[in-house]
């Protein structure tokens, strides 16, 4: 799933997300293209075997992508047209007294009681539907607060994300990522929670919280990351679950000040930033990152800030490691950089959108893991032309 960076859709756009999906075109037709097959079949059989017994499976079919009130009048239209196949010279060839033979009259209660079977589950089906729509809609506003949109632009950075959720329903995972404009520059996060579900949720929560209050306080990056730490052992002592000092978070703080071309990233047991610059794509990381978020304290080594060149028209890409471990049915791991060369420029929505497209073809649509990536462009005065390509406004 895609995360806006701004959200005005109106209240109506917004509604409209807890309704049930609407079935594809196919299935909604099935019954029709049933029995438009029952009736180019029934004039080539033979009279004493009639297809019109067929006809029980109409409200079974209508059951799928209809309401029970469809599904009654499929059931009311099937068992009308058992009798017109069943007994009417006209029609089918037969006489009247096949009408009320007692092969088709069971044939006419087996309808009916399937029909009345599939209108139940019609019903069944529409509330199951009705609910897993307002429980994905909640998840969408959980997720707008926890993962809350990133402007597409802060001071010098044209600034880009993407979420994808591995599971198909899920909307809410343990990946995360926030910049936030502070006195010191602008201040970029990405982390990857071990785990899953609620507790993951739970302590992606806590980790957001702490990094948007302390990065408008602490003056360098060591600091800022120290006191993340401290917030999330104190926070995970208090949530309910395993072992606290097993629920430990993997991150990339990043700094780019707006009076110097550089980047300064503190890297706590994270896959490394890239650096996308012209002609080149390169892993930030000099072998000194520290232990993930939690586990610090175990190890007592200091926070390391390595400092990067990062000049107009660069991008940098932070990212989870569900990119780069996402595999094809061959087992093949995603290769990011090798995509990243063959690419070229590109600005921040074009590469997101294109990593998005180039994951899921790579996986044929089967992630194994949730994916989250920032991507961070730094602007000349005159706007963003990303390794020489052309500036994209919203």
């Amino acid at each position: 799933m895609r995360q806006a960076s701004t959200d005005r859709r109106p209240k109506t756009a917004v509604a409209a997300r807890n309704r049930p999906p609407v079935p594809p075109a196919w299935m909604r037709w099935l019954p029709l293209l049933y029995l438009v097959a029952l009736l180019l079949i029934e004039p080539v059989t033979p009279t004493r075997w009639p297809v019109s017994f067929a006809l029980i499976a109409v409200p079974l079919l209508a059951a799928f992508a209809h309401g029970p009130s469809v599904v009654a009048g499929a059931t009311v239209f099937a068992v009308l047209f058992e009798g017109v196949l069943a007994g009417t010279p006209c029609c089918a060839g037969r006489s009247v007294g096949y009408l009320w033979d007692r092969h088709y009259v069971a044939s006419y209660i087996c309808t009916a009681l399937v029909g009345a079977l599939g209108t139940i589950l019609a019903a069944h089906r529409i509330r199951r539907e009705r609910t897993l729509a307002d429980v994905r809609f909640v998840a969408d506003i959980a997720q707008r607060v926890l993962l809350r949109p990133v402007p597409h632009r802060i001071g010098r950075l044209r600034l880009a994300t993407l979420y994808l959720s591995a599971a198909a329903e899920a909307r809410v995972g343990g990946d995360l990522y926030e910049a936030v404009p502070t006195p010191y520059g602008v201040r970029l996060l990405i982390g990857d929670v071990r785990g899953k579900g609620l507790l993951a949720v739970e302590t992606a929560a806590a980790l957001l919280g702490a990094f948007r209050e302390a990065a408008y306080d602490e003056s360098d990056l060591p600091a800022l990351a120290d006191r993340v730490e401290t917030s999330m052992s104190r926070r995970a002592r208090l949530l309910e679950g395993p072992d606290p000092g097993e629920r430990f978070v993997t991150a990339v703080f990043a700094e780019v000040p707006a009076d110097d071309d550089v980047v300064r990233v503190v890297n706590c047991g994270h896959p490394p930033p890239l650096l996308i610059g012209p002609g080149e794509v390169r892993e930030l990381d000099r072998g000194r990152s520290a232990p993930p978020l939690n586990l610090g304290v175990l190890v007592g080594d200091p926070y390391h800030v390595e400092v990067y060149a990062f000049r107009p028209g660069d991008q940098l890409l932070l990212y989870t490691d569900g990119v780069t471990e996402t595999r094809d049915p061959g087992g093949v791991f995603y290769p990011l950089q090798q995509r990243l060369r063959s690419w070229g420029a590109l600005p921040p929505d074009e590469l997101l959108r294109r990593l998005h497209t180039d994951l899921l073809a790579h996986s044929h649509d089967r992630l194994q893991d949730d994916i989250a990536a920032l991507t961070a462009c730094r602007l000349a005065d005159e706007g963003c032309a990303p390794q020489g390509g052309a500036a994209h406004d919203d």
